[in-house]
């Protein structure tokens, strides 16, 4: 018998084979897993992009790229004036790009949208970010409470670190 074959208790019901039982409780919790990962990176994503449905595109733009607003609202499952309307604002903020499809035959050839890389997204949102934090340091100095001059106290660098410490 395979193990994803069921054994008979001899009541006529069948029953998990143990080794299938836990492979099927693997599978389910790493589904599970899965999911909220996914639903994890969409809610982080929409604090960066300002909604869920933005976020939503944004990552399936980087499973897809180069697709038409009609395939992203089939597989996102928005509506597909919602993801027009939101393709047209990030294209305007260059989240994502957009070019005309190329086709062979006569018609209208739809845009075709990939997202930026998601290290240029966190780029433009850290400088927004000190932007706003810097205002609020200087708070005092925007509403006239003390003459002091105004600094920038908050740098906000990303990036990443490729050299070797010699730490092994």
């Amino acid at each position: 018998m395979s193990t994803d074959e069921k054994a008979d208790d001899g009541s006529g019901e069948p029953v998990d084979t143990e080794e299938g039982s836990v492979r099927g409780k693997l599978e389910q919790e790493a589904g599970k897993a899965a999911e909220q990962f996914d639903e994890s990176i969409v809610d982080l994503l929409s604090w960066v992009l300002d909604t869920e449905t933005r976020a939503r595109i944004y990552v399936y733009l980087r499973q897809n790229p180069g697709s038409t607003s009609e395939e992203i609202a089939e597989g996102t499952g928005l509506y597909p004036s919602t993801v027009r309307e939101a393709l047209a604002e990030l294209n305007d903020e260059e989240k994502v790009g957009r070019r005309k499809r190329e086709a062979s035959g006569a018609g209208n050839n739809p845009y075709e949208y990939t997202a930026m890389a998601p290290s240029d997204l966190v780029g433009d949102i850290v400088g927004e970010v000190q932007d706003e934090l810097n205002t609020v340091f200087n708070l005092d100095s925007h509403l006239g409470v003390r003459s002091d001059d105004e600094r920038e106290p908050v740098n906000i660098t990303v990036g990443t670190d490729n050299s070797d410490d010699g730490d092994e």
